[in-house]
């Protein structure tokens, strides 16, 4: 489970502290450079911070219009293997992308009260297409974890600039849905008084709202849950942005718990690049799972990024009902970010002819 790795995680770190105890000496893990662009907002940096405590990571990038050398030299002081060089501004965005065998994407800005979604949209897609240009021609073959919202939309958007670069390859790319995985399991526990760490629930569909759907029908460990406790379950899950959002009085968003699920995520795909089989998380992928060109749902991850997306299996009547509510918003977020690149690549193709 998902906990029961941090946990193990924070124990090795620990390891290295004095006074603690050390673990036994394993054969040398295999060199992987981590890149995080926006490495300097609310996310990036506790993101930074659980990537440099992670040993899987061997060199991390950290990336941002300003301020990243200082987070750099902050985390450079902590005693784990992992190197640290921080990058600023369009001249080092080379640099910090040269060799990544994974890039991450919390860059943009969080939601805020009152902010629709498409005004969300109008700022980050822009900031996600300039970011996946750069990655499509540094390092095309790294695998890419996106974080920056709205997810539904913005890896359409990098999937039609790697196609239109010519480097497109649906298993190398991911939205990281991982968030609503871990609110799930956390409430979940929660409402049926179950240890945490034993638990997991997958979540399908999407990152936004009634896109997001929690699958307790196939929870584990599978309690009775009453029609009451699954709909007011699933409506917490698909709210929990919202509720962050609101207890922060509007001055942040899930910025501390985006960074443990990424991170999580992060070791996912590290590990099955280092050979580690079994390797199952939940993802927002291009795949043929349903009739949407993008979906979340389960996906076994490999040495080369997703081996394939698992199929759903049996669902509840309520959740085939979320399932078939959630298409005009799920479709519509799907060819906005399509439409965008196919736009901006129209009109810069008229500007190159006056």
């Amino acid at each position: 489970m998902a906990s029961k790795r941090a946990a193990m995680i924070f124990k090795r770190c620990m390891s290295s502290v004095p006074g603690g105890k050390p673990l036994p000496v394993r054969k040398p893990l295999p060199y992987r450079r981590v890149t995080v662009l926006g490495a300097a907002g609310g996310i990036g940096q506790p993101l930074s911070m659980l990537l440099k405590l992670n040993p899987l990571v061997s060199k991390l990038s950290l990336y941002d219009i300003a301020g990243t050398p200082g987070v750099a030299t902050d985390l450079s002081h902590i005693n784990t293997r992992t190197e640290v060089h921080g990058f600023a501004g369009d001249d080092q965005l080379k640099d910090a992308l040269k060799d990544a065998d994974l890039v991450i994407i919390p860059a943009g800005v969080p939601r805020k009260p009152g902010m629709t979604r498409d005004e969300l949209f109008d700022i980050n897609a822009g900031i996600v297409k300039k970011l996946v240009q750069a990655i499509a021609k540094h390092c095309p073959f790294a695998l890419i974890n996106m974080i920056s919202n709205p997810v539904n939309s913005t890896v359409p958007i990098a999937a039609e600039v790697l196609k239109v670069e010519g480097t497109y390859d649906h298993t190398r790319l991911f939205g990281v849905t991982t968030l609503d995985v871990v609110r799930a399991r956390t409430f979940y526990a929660k409402a049926k008084n179950l240890p945490i760490e034993d638990v997991d629930v997958p979540v399908v569909g999407g990152h936004a709202g009634k896109t997001i759907l929690p699958l307790f029908s196939q929870a584990t460990p599978q309690v009775p849950l009453s029609k009451e406790e699954v709909e007011e379950l699933t409506r917490k899950t698909q709210d929990g942005g919202t509720e962050v959002v609101q207890a922060k009085a509007g001055k942040g968003s899930a910025t501390l718990s985006m960074a443990y699920a990424a991170a999580l995520f992060a070791e996912s795909c590290l590990k099955a690049m280092n050979g580690e089989p079994n390797i199952i998380g939940c993802a927002y992928v291009g795949s043929s799972v349903t009739d949407y060109p993008f979906f979340a749902s389960k996906v076994e991850l490999g040495k080369h990024g997703m081996v394939k997306a698992l199929e759903l299996g049996p669902i509840s009547k309520y959740e085939q009902t979320c399932l078939d509510e959630m298409k005009d918003e799920l479709m519509g977020s799907i060819d906005k970010g399509v439409a965008y690149v196919h736009n901006t690549e129209s009109e810069k193709i008229i500007e190159s002819l006056k």
